[in-house]
């Protein structure tokens, strides 16, 4: 009877405790888990658990390998961390550049502290976007635990040593043995000051000799003793030192349990990173700027409320939290480096685009749920074109060459055709125009290489022959297919600029230009197909593609939907190869270029296929944890899609003001605009009622799988019948 009852006691005991917890409210960048897509061997997300506001200008985050391009700083599989760093490194294919990396350590400083690792747990371990914390175990097994906050462009670190130990700080100003940087420490003052110009895309893009990322480092405890290191040599009482591979350490009394160090960040100098940090710190404590920069998480994320699961909330903010990292603020208080011409300039700045997957879904969400960043995103490509020549493919922080196209046509055409203003728009089409119209030096001879050294700055690659032939030459320049479909899209785009701008004649030029993607369209195999530059077709069928193969580019002239439908043999013949593509496996949803290809249903007919399509990759591909996404984000491309998928809508063709219908998750979204809002309701649905029976905006019947911008941002209801079914008659 005693059992009984204590079993009882317990299960009261547990229900209340249940209760009480999913009684409290819990805030929206609570849900968020920085962890997801940080965990795999090749295909998952590779992001990094970054500590920073929205759009942060410098980055935190725990390190668990060596940074270099092509390896994440961060992987949850790793049983050690390396430090503590203030990181500008956007993606995993991409450098980091102008770090700073702090280390605690206790007991004597050796060489050897310079490479010591600590293992960690994740079940001490604990990530937020505003906040993030670990045990680190020492080889006596004693813990420190670190503590890390942010904001914009500083970051705090609280460091809790074990007893009867002596703490020290290592810091790493600069990492590479080919990089130069300098150190200086200010016993009096308790500081730390330096810069380095380490920058790991350096061979991709222009040198930049005035590049330098400046950091000052405040301490809340007094140093017994401290040092510099040259690589790994120790020099023990000095307070500088300029070299590759530099840094220094900070000791402290013995039993200093608790120690705290304030870091600002700057691109322009050591006088604006003490600017930043009397700005954004200033004497506020640690706890303080963690909840300050929670309620900026709250603010942006409450942008699109959602009645969902817990499970469900934490996928779709997480998910919106990657959105929200890039591109990263760049200017400091009116003033920004600019990495196109070496100078300082007045005005706002953003950088690291990595625009040949964030103009898909990324940049277009971002015009929904942070407006008021846009127009600066639109002008800083525009500044980049007058500072450096043209805009960048993906600027890290210069010119990189990296992947193709010119899609900082699109990230502006889209944000023109969607009524964005606070940009220079004459600028903007002068820009543009000159992706459309001038070749990069010898683009007629240089086949552009990927990640090739840097010799000019690369625009579209293959664009003189394009202009004389129609399509680029899989004989004369690399990846020749994609880059005249991706061309050829970008022509659209341009065009669209070139519109607002009153220029029809070029409008009209652009347009049909925008038809090239049709002269590497093979009939005879009704595929998209290798063309030499003498008209044959190239016996190598899978030559010319980027990332792929040619069912990856099949549909890839996202700007010309009908067209491509007839191109095919109309939509009976579309149909039958877009099941192919999905049937055969042909479709990844890992990689970028085909992510609107689910949705492409809607434009021949058959809804319910797109509404299964976009159900099927939006449930199995993420998860809410750390593997939880398959697929590289790219500063928040994966993550876009998931978002806007959840929401039950998608642009399809960013540069239009048209979106396509998929299928929604929740039973209730509303994206606030203000004083405005957009309801989404989806009645009936759940797991099994994927399939839309009716759908209605402002009460009356849609009669086609499309929305229109002004339809959301004006504000309005949109009410879905789900269903089991599928309804094959719209």
């Amino acid at each position: 009877m005693n059992k009984v009852l204590s079993r009882f006691i317990i299960f009261v005991f547990c229900f209340f405790f249940i209760l009480i917890s999913f009684s409290q409210s819990t805030s929206l960048a609570d849900l968020v888990n920085p962890l997801i897509g940080t965990k795999g061997l090749f295909l998952y997300g590779r992001t990094t658990p970054f500590v920073t506001p929205p759009f942060g200008m410098t980055h935190w985050t725990p390190v668990t390998r060596k940074s270099r391009i092509a390896v994440p700083l961060y992987n949850y599989f790793d049983t050690r961390i390396r430090g503590f760093r203030a990181s500008h490194k956007p993606a995993m294919w991409m450098g980091d550049y102008g770090h700073v990396t702090l280390k605690p350590v206790i007991g004597k400083r050796k060489s050897k502290s310079l490479r010591r690792t600590y293992y960690f747990s994740h079940g001490f371990e604990k990530s937020k976007p505003y906040s993030y914390s670990v045990s680190l175990i020492t080889q006596k097994l004693k813990k420190i635990k670190t503590e890390m906050t942010a904001t914009a462009r500083c970051g705090m670190l609280k460091f809790d040593f074990p007893k009867n130990e002596t703490p020290s700080v290592f810091v790493e100003a600069s990492e590479r043995n080919d990089s130069a940087g300098w150190i200086k420490i200010n016993p009096d003052e308790k500081e730390i000051i330096g810069w380095n110009k380490d920058r790991q895309s350096s061979l991709l893009g222009p040198p930049l000799p005035n590049f330098k990322g400046y950091f000052v480092i405040q301490f809340s405890e007094a140093f017994e003793s401290f040092g510099v290191y040259e690589n790994e040599e120790l020099k023990q009482d000095s307070t500088q030192q300029t070299a590759d591979a530099c840094g220094a350490w900070v000791r402290f009394a013995k039993n200093s349990k608790h120690v705290q160090a304030t870091v600002a960040t700057s691109f322009i100098s050591i006088e604006q990173a003490r600017e930043n940090l009397q700005n954004e710190i200033a004497d506020k404590g640690f706890e303080v700027v963690a909840d300050e920069t929670k309620q900026q998480w709250n603010n942006y994320l409450s942008r699109l409320e959602i009645e969902a699961t817990k499970r469900q909330k934490g996928i779709f903010y997480s998910a919106m939290y990657h959105t929200l990292l890039f591109p990263r603020t760049f200017s400091e208080y009116g003033r920004y480096y600019s990495a196109f011409d070496d100078k300082i300039h007045s005005g706002v700045s953003y950088n690291d685009y990595s625009l040949w997957d964030t103009y898909r879904t990324e940049h277009p969400l971002l015009i929904l749920t942070a407006p008021e960043h846009v127009p600066g995103m639109v002008q800083s490509l525009v500044q980049m074109y007058e500072e450096g020549g043209y805009m960048p493919k993906w600027p890290n922080p210069t010119y990189t060459g990296i992947m193709i196209g010119t899609h900082a046509d699109a990230v502006i055409a889209d944000a023109v055709v969607k009524g964005v203003k606070g940009f220079d728009l004459q600028k903007a089409y002068e820009a543009c125009m000159k992706d459309a119209m001038v070749p990069s030096g010898n683009d007629s001879v240089n086949r552009w290489a990927d990640r090739a050294p840097f010799t000019f700055i690369e625009a579209r690659a293959g664009l003189y022959w394009c202009k004389k032939l129609g399509y680029v030459p899989v004989d004369k320049t690399n990846e020749s297919v994609s880059n005249t479909i991706e061309g050829a899209y970008d022509d659209f785009c341009v065009a669209q600029v070139a519109k607002a701008n009153g220029k029809l004649d070029d409008y009209d030029m652009l347009m049909m230009r925008s038809k090239n993607y049709q002269n590497v369209y093979n009939p005879a195999t009704g595929m998209m197909a290798p063309r030499k530059a003498d008209g044959t077709w190239n016996k190598d069928t899978r030559r010319g593609f980027t990332e792929g193969s040619p069912w990856t580019y099949l549909f890839g002239a996202q700007n010309d939907i009908p067209g491509l439908i007839d191109l095919m043999g109309g939509k009976e013949n579309f149909i039958k190869k877009l099941n192919q593509n999905f049937r055969g496996v042909h479709y990844i949803h890992m990689n970028e270029p085909g992510h609107h290809y689910t949705y492409l249903y809607d434009y021949v007919g058959q809804p319910w296929r797109t509404q299964y399509m976009v159900n099927l990759n939006r449930r199995f591909l993420y998860r809410n944890n750390p593997d939880g996404m398959d697929g590289d984000d790219d500063c928040g491309q994966m993550s876009a899609w998931y978002v806007f998928s959840s929401l039950g809508f998608y642009p399809v063709t960013p540069g239009t003001d048209v979106y396509a219908i998929g299928t929604p998750l929740f039973t209730k979204a509303t994206i606030h605009f203000g004083e405005n809002k957009f309801e989404i309701t989806a009645h009936n649905v759940s797991k099994k009622n994927i399939y839309i029976q009716s759908v209605s905006l402002n009460g009356k019947i849609l009669n086609e799988p499309f929305l229109h911008h002004g339809d959301i941002i004006n504000g309005g209801k949109l009410e879905f019948e789900m269903g089991g079914k599928p309804k094959k008659s719209w």
